[in-house]
């Protein structure tokens, strides 16, 4: 055989009948990826929410500084849900990037976060965020108006304090005219059922029927506006949430949100 034969069937294997074909090599196997199981590791979750690098956050773990659902953990590698209480030096973190969600909220939808109450106003923002947002305060199934939602712990406790809390303005419309009297009882705070409830202030609506108020109040839900009118003997026929904390609906039409802008953000913060 001739060398140029010689290396023409270099690199290749003989076959039963004496011809030549290519030398096929083994299929390398394919890596398979790792399923998603919603979990992840406790440096990561820390680090991801802006506390420290994972190398220090280990550090942090190993001397007892993290708690994981009101347990210390010191396990290297130990991993959490995405929804677990985890808390820094006794403060709760969420490697989530923070997310502010305004909703002009329609009238028929559940102020809730549960998947068994029909519709709900997690359905109108499923598509606002990435990040696990929940709505701030409640809106009655038939109020309509403005609800803010937020992953943002320290914003959503500091709006939900019982003591500080953020002021609403509402406009309610009451099923017949409201006495100047009784507009006095409810500003000098009305005591019901053993307990005081306080408001901010309390006016008749500009050019509308003396049957129209507003009510500005730092309750977090609206239950608290039909207790003050039905202890009074009014029936509430309309609640609409106009502004909280500064925030309006102006250029929000109902059922639309919208994500608040960086400085809207810094003056929540400075409420």
């Amino acid at each position: 055989m001739s060398q140029g034969a010689s290396r023409s069937n270099k690199g290749k294997q003989k076959t039963t009948r004496g011809g030549y074909q290519k030398q096929v090599k083994p299929k390398q196997a394919t890596p398979q990826k790792k399923k998603d199981d919603g979990t992840m590791r406790l440096n990561k979750y820390i680090a991801n929410a802006g506390i420290c690098s994972r190398r220090e956050a280990d550090m942090y773990i190993s001397i007892g500084n993290v708690t994981v659902n009101g347990k210390v953990v010191n396990e290297m590698g130990y991993k959490v849900q995405l929804g677990d209480d985890v808390r820094f030096d006794g403060r709760r973190i969420n490697p989530e990037s923070k997310a502010y969600v305004l909703l002009n909220k329609p009238k028929g939808f559940a102020t809730t976060t549960s998947n068994d109450k029909g519709n709900t106003v997690m359905d109108l923002v499923a598509k606002s965020t990435s990040s696990r947002i929940k709505p701030i305060g409640r809106l009655g199934r038939n109020a309509t108006g403005l609800l803010l939602f937020t992953n943002d712990e320290e914003v959503h406790q500091r709006f939900t304090n019982s003591k500080t809390g953020v002021a609403k303005l509402y406009h309610v419309e009451l099923s017949k005219n409201v006495k100047a009297a009784d507009i006095e009882r409810i500003n000098e705070g009305l005591t019901i059922e053993g307990k005081k409830i306080t408001i901010e202030e309390i006016s008749y609506v500009d050019g509308a029927p003396k049957k129209e108020v507003g009510l500005k109040i730092k309750h977090t839900g609206n239950s608290v506006i039909r207790t003050i009118f039905e202890h009074l003997n009014y029936e509430v026929v309309k609640i609409d949430c106009v502004t909280i904390a500064g925030l309006t609906k102006k250029d929000l039409p109902r059922g639309h949100w919208r994500h608040l802008t960086k400085q809207e953000v810094i003056n929540l913060k400075m409420v």
